[in-house]
């Protein structure tokens, strides 16, 4: 998340770069660039300044886990408030959004990967997904118009913009913008939801903070937005739905500890089960999405002694589990030192128990990461997901500068982790807001798109998940669960 809603309070953080066109992004086409060859600098962290011991930017691992590449951030996304955030796959390409854009890099060798191209394009977070030949952006700041070129302003206005954005990628090296499309509160984060006719997909958008000022965002605000796109025409793409998930007004919250439900910051589909799940700030939601256009809340979970916002979520491959992130300080506070403690800023395990309709969520345990970091580095549990291990639950996930975690839930109570690697801090002095935003298995590697430091690309060697390289994946949406076989 870093920011809750901020462009909507403050002005913004990221810089905003022109680009030429109303409807035509401006690409440029980086050099080539292959990733740097990276060994593991140690197993064991050296005795310095981190809470782990880590110095500033050096690199310590599990024995488990190498970095094969590292591909710093490239002009004009090199400054300090080009944020990386998050990541989908496609065949030989990875794409990485920006908080000015978004970047696609060829990971055909993931140890030599390179960049493709970058897209001017600002707009916080620029979340993306891919489906075919079409890549979605989320816009969640307030701008002057639906451009590439548009700049900074404030939702108080009428005519402001934030929504999806949509771009034909056929051609990697010169993606084309081609439409835009507004939703309510703007797209903090999106979900790709593959329609029961192959010829469309869905886009559930979510958003929040409404405020009595703003025209598009008014409270109450505990809706999503449903985008439909005809995939043969997807300049038809409009809002087809916004369905109300919290009649009663979700959970209240407590002012300064405890986040109320003003809508949902992330949703994860698993299609092919019909399920989601929604981390909604203040509640936990299971949803029915048989029908795809009328999503219906079957169970919804709180947790007012420990969560403070939630974030994400990661189902089972059998759909039988979910998991639930609290990003407690919102991505920006150091929460995952000793005086936080391992129950908060943490994972949530859920079974899900029952059938149809009766399904309910019952709480196992919490995971958090079993190293305290220095409070200099901002350190949450943040976006990951399975890896396609035979016979087990076991997910690789981000923690901003808490690093790469991959960890076992096969046990919903006794949560192990198997695997890390991470950074130290950036700064020493200061807390410097940086880490890996989102972690990501995907055919065979990890992918880590950190903050400030750009793409890593990590391999995992152990016995536990060897059968993973068997599971090949054509796209990867992460909030997209597709299922694999071994269950």
């Amino acid at each position: 998340m870093i920011r809750s809603r901020t462009s909507r309070t403050r002005p913004l953080r990221t810089v905003s770069l022109a680009a030429a066109g109303l409807l035509i992004a401006g690409v440029a086409t980086a050099p080539p660039s292959s990733a740097q060859e990276t060994p593991r600098l140690s197993a064991e962290p050296a005795a310095t300044v981190d809470g782990t011991g880590l110095a500033v930017d050096e690199i310590s691992s599990s024995p488990n886990i190498r970095q094969v590449a590292s591909l710093p951030k490239q002009a004009p996304f090199d400054t300090s408030s080009s944020y990386g955030t998050d990541m989908a796959f496609q065949g030989r390409y990875a794409f990485v959004g920006n908080y000015n854009g978004f970047v696609i890099y060829d990971i055909a060798r993931p140890s030599t990967s390179s960049i493709v191209s970058q897209v001017l394009c600002p707009g916080s977070q620029n979340d993306v997904s891919v489906h075919g030949n079409l890549l979605f952006l989320s816009t969640d700041s307030s701008r002057s118009d639906d451009s590439c070129a548009s700049t900074p302003q404030s939702a108080s206005v009428k005519e402001s913009w934030e929504g999806i954005k949509i771009f034909d990628i056929t051609d990697k090296r010169n993606p084309r913008y081609i439409k835009s499309v507004e939703t309510d509160c703007g797209s903090h984060t999106h979900t790709l939801v593959p329609g029961k006719d192959p010829r469309t997909v869905y886009l559930y958008v979510s958003s929040y903070s409404p405020r009595a000022e703003f025209p598009d965002c008014q409270p109450p605000h505990d809706s999503i937005s449903i985008v439909k796109v005809p995939l043969n025409t997807p300049t038809s793409a409009a809002v087809v739905a916004t369905p109300n998930l919290f009649p009663d007004g979700g959970y209240e919250g407590i002012p300064g500890e405890k986040s109320a439900t003003t809508g949902c910051h992330d949703i994860t589909a698993y299609p092919a089960q019909d399920l989601a799940a929604g981390a909604c700030m203040g509640d936990g939601i299971l949803l029915d999405i048989s029908d795809r256009e009328a999503p219906r809340v079957l169970d919804r979970v709180r947790d007012t002694e420990n969560f403070a916002f939630w974030h994400s979520a990661t189902f089972n491959n059998s759909g039988t589990k979910v998991v639930f992130t609290d990003e407690l300080g919102g991505g920006g506070a150091a929460t995952c030192n000793e005086a936080t403690g391992p129950d908060r800023g943490a994972d949530a395990i859920y079974d899900i128990t029952g059938r149809g309709d009766t399904r309910k969520m019952l709480f196992g345990s919490y995971y958090k990461i079993p190293r305290a970091n220095a409070d200099t580095e901002n350190c949450v549990a943040h976006n990951g997901s399975l890896i396609p291990v035979l016979g087990r639950d076991i997910m690789v996930q981000a923690w901003y500068q808490g690093g790469v975690s991959v960890w076992d839930f096969t046990d919903s109570r006794h949560p192990v982790e198997i695997g890390f690697w991470e950074r130290g801090p950036l700064s020493d002095a200061q807390l410097t807001l940086g880490g890996s935003w989102s972690a990501y298995w995907y055919n065979g590697h990890i992918y880590s798109s950190d903050i400030q430091k750009g793409l890593d690309v990590l391999e995992l060697r152990d016995p536990r998940t060897w059968t993973a390289n068997f599971t090949h994946l054509r796209e990867l949406n992460a909030q997209t669960q597709t299922g694999y076989l071994g269950r």
